[in-house]
């Protein structure tokens, strides 16, 4: 028996209607026109447009252009896709891979190579489902019927992944006969899918969709053949250890074989440290290591680890931050909202970072500076430094590839390296882990660990962290002599041992809610590994605490 409930909107007005009320049904409520409407924000919570809302509720509208509905038409793509490869290619393995620029990698194991005609196919079967506009519905079946089901559509990931995460009843999308599992929201119709490109790519294949915040249009291509090689690297040896998705990691953990894995993954991880301090030292003339990279890529740690590789091989190194040379707090320049912008080039004292190098590359004795962040200004510790022949220093910072940082200093003095925290594991065959769901998390545990901040503190924050990314780190990588990935396939089973309960903190009343919920979602898929199996010198102990490094 249905209820009244009430229903609340973004300017204040509010309706008595039933429970179990739609989306669709409140569309006209809304100022946007309803087809830039993607799904409703239901108490913070992102509801599909078809779910019923069953409770007093204040409401908003997904928009085309928001993150969430960025999210939501990517992934109502990259299912589109999974649909048009089980007609076209029923014995073909399709498997997604990392982001690279505004698409996703994708390859089709045991398959032919692919074919111009291959790549024609796949364009128009995507294009077809669109014109058709088909219902995108989602079911909720028995646990027994989605082993069926998943067997029969040879998702064999999915299907393992349901022996570590067994449900009574499994919620699944089916479009035009094909089927897979629930993960997040989708749009509710194919037509509403109409920007894409598809280019074949390295061994397989891009599948290229709009920016958020222009829906309407696909950006130009930017590639990044270094990070893709890393990638591609990483993705190999993930096959040879075979472990490449969640439940292969959980299938070590139940069968106890986690230490001997988390052994193996840092000392290959060390090994390509110490495969960059080999072309360091090639490298000859290098005076400084610039180590630049997104947010909770272990810039730190990474130094640390680099100094060690380097003191190896015969160097002295000296681990500087570039955060000591930020400018003072009121000489620090202030974003759009007029907060204090500490991502931009003009936070950072160029002209002093300059000169204190060219005159430690002279043999000069130099006092370098220190930043206090609570009284936001430098202070000097009266412990000069000064560099000998096989000295080096080994400086992080978010703007290390930029050269305008570096403008005085010959380019053969300086190594760039950039980092980045590329998991190479899936959730299964269709749907990936991103990168800055990985350190999202990383830095939410951090954040928590040592700034005091909560869950709902860091992810409030992140859309800014993101665009500094865009604006003077990503631009960059390809400046880089080297790179490096800091993920550790088996990091978010420890880390959800501290980000979990965070995350169960943030509630309804805060916007944040609804990152927060799929975050946990996200993380229930991992079974638990504890921090004590991390060793002392791993990049996760950033993070979680307990490093043998000072930070």
């Amino acid at each position: 028996m249905n209820t009244t409930i009430t229903i609340t909107f973004p300017d204040g007005k509010t309706i008595q209607t039933e429970s179990g009320v739609t989306g669709n049904e409140l569309l006209s409520y809304f100022a946007e026109k309803p087809e830039t409407i993607y799904a409703l924000r239901v108490n913070n919570e992102v509801y599909p447009l078809s779910q019923p809302v069953p409770v007093n509720a204040d409401v908003a509208p997904v928009l085309a252009q928001s993150k969430e509905g960025s999210e939501m038409y990517r992934r109502t793509l990259c299912f589109m896709l999974s649909s048009v490869v089980a007609k076209l290619f029923p014995k073909a393995r399709l498997v997604i891979g990392h982001s690279l620029g505004y698409g996703f990698y994708y390859t089709l194991e045991d398959f032919h190579d692919l074919t111009d005609d291959d790549i024609t196919a796949l364009k128009n079967g995507i294009k077809a489902l669109s014109a058709a506009a088909l219902p995108i519905e989602r079911q909720v079946i028995s646990y027994k019927d989605a082993i069926t089901l998943f067997e029969k559509q040879n998702l064999i990931q999915t299907r393992n992944q349901l022996k570590f995460h067994a449900p009574p009843v499994v919620s699944v999308n089916t479009l035009d006969g094909f089927s897979n599992i629930y993960v997040a929201p989708l749009l509710q119709n194919t037509s509403q899918v109409q920007i894409f490109d598809i280019m074949a790519y390295d061994r397989g294949f891009l599948l290229q969709f709009p920016s958020t915040g222009n829906p309407d249009r696909l950006p130009p291509f930017e590639d990044s053949p270094k990070l893709f090689n890393v990638y591609r690297q990483y993705k190999d040896w993930g096959k040879m250890m075979g472990v490449s998705s969640v439940a292969d990691l959980n299938d070590l953990v139940y069968r106890r074989k986690t230490k001997d894995y988390i052994n193996v993954t840092e000392t290959q991880q060390n090994k390509n440290f110490a495969n960059v301090a080999d072309q360091i030292k090639a490298h000859g003339d290098a005076k400084v290591v610039l180590i630049a990279g997104p947010s909770s890529s272990g810039k730190t740690t990474s130094s640390k680890k680099l100094a060690i590789q380097l003191q190896i091989l015969g160097y002295t190194p000296h681990v500087i931050s570039l955060d000591n040379y930020y400018v003072d707090r009121t000489k620090t320049p202030r974003d759009e909202n007029g907060d204090y912008d500490y991502e931009c080039l003009e936070a950072l004292d160029v002209e002093q970072l300059n000169r204190n190098l060219l005159d430690l590359f002279a043999g000069k004795e130099v006092d370098l500076p220190n930043y206090d962040f609570r009284e936001g200004k430098q202070y000097y510790l009266n412990k000069p430094i000064h560099m000998e022949e096989n000295d080096i220093l080994v400086m992080e910072g978010i703007h290390g590839l930029n050269d305008k940082l570096t403008p005085l200093i010959a380019p053969e003095q300086k190594f760039k390296i950039y980092l980045s925290a590329l998991t190479q594991l899936n959730l299964d065959d269709h749907n990936r882990i991103p990168t800055s769901d990985n350190r999202l998390i990383r830095r939410i545990v951090r954040d928590s660990q040592f700034r005091g901040k909560s869950a709902a503190d860091t992810i409030k924050m992140w859309p800014s962290v993101q665009r500094g990314e865009r604006l003077h780190i990503f631009p960059f990588q390809n400046n880089a002599d080297a790179m490096l990935n800091t993920a550790l396939d088996y990091e978010l089973a420890v880390l959800r041992v501290y980000a979990a309960p965070l995350l169960r903190c943030v509630t309804p009343f805060e916007p944040e809610y609804a990152e927060a919920s799929r975050l946990l979602q996200f993380l229930n898929n991992f079974y638990t590994i504890p921090a004590t199996y991390v060793p002392g010198q791993s990049i996760i102990r950033e993070f979680i605490g307990g490093s043998e490094f000072k930070y």
